[in-house]
Parts: C-alpha cells; sequence; structure tokens
C-alpha cells in the first residue's frame, strides 16, 4: 500500500511539473501583431518587421552601452522607433527580419527581447538577443 502511495505523488509531482512548463512556454508562443495593435494593448506584444536602413540607428557604447534604438517597419507599414535596453547586436544592419517583442509607451516600442533573420550568409539563422528591463 505504501508503495502504491508514493507512485501516486510521485506522478502528481510530475504532472504539475508538466503543466507548470507548458503554461511557462505559452507565454511565448503570442501571434504576431502590429503597432498599431501594441498600442491597444496593455500586454506584451511581437511585432514582426523590416529594419528601415533609411532611419537613423543609435548606440553610443561610451555613453550607455545598455542604449540602442533604430527603426522599424511593420507588415502594414508603419515605422516605429524601437528602443532596446541592451548592446546593438553584431552584424545588425544585415538582418532580413526583426521580431521584437515588447510595449508601446509614448509612440516608441520599448522591446524586451529582439530576434533577428539573418541573410542567406547565415542561412536561417536566428540571433536572439533578450533584455533585462
Amino acid at each position: 500500500m505504501k508503495g502504491i502511495k508514493k507512485i501516486h505523488i510521485i506522478s502528481l509531482i510530475m504532472i504539475i511539473a508538466a503543466v507548470t512548463l507548458l503554461l511557462s512556454a505559452s507565454k511565448d508562443m503570442s501571434s504576431y501583431a502590429t503597432f498599431d495593435q501594441a498600442e491597444n494593448s496593455h500586454q506584451s506584444v511581437k511585432v514582426v518587421g523590416t529594419l528601415a536602413k533609411d532611419k537613423e540607428m543609435y548606440y553610443d557604447p561610451a555613453t550607455d552601452p545598455n542604449y540602442f534604438s533604430f527603426f522599424v517597419k511593420d507588415a502594414d507599414g508603419r515605422e516605429v522607433k524601437v528602443i532596446l535596453n541592451d548592446a546593438k547586436p553584431q552584424d545588425f544592419e544585415m538582418s532580413e527580419q526583426i521580431v521584437v517583442t515588447g510595449k508601446m509607451n509614448q509612440g516608441n516600442f520599448i522591446a524586451s527581447d529582439l530576434l533577428m533573420k539573418c541573410p542567406s550568409k547565415y542561412k536561417d539563422e536566428e540571433i536572439s538577443v533578450r533584455s533585462d528591463i
């Protein structure tokens, strides 16, 4: 009888661990939004877009190594300034597609995560940057 109770307890612990893992993973499975949708959301969203290479990118590691700003154009064509409180990723200008996760704040998108889709030189390689805000 004692052996059966131990198995039940262990099974219950494993089920709780699996549910916890699934719930934490589901937070990262959100669908993509546009900047307009991000403005109306009070939650963190993912916006996919392209780097607006004609707009200013600002990174001055001597002044603040954890401030990088750039502009992204979303699927609707809206360009928004994105602020990443982290260092500028290597080869950032060569990214074909950018996914930023974060929230809108006073017209800017404050990114907590950045995922870059690199050109064919790195064929389908993705580079991820996570900021601790």
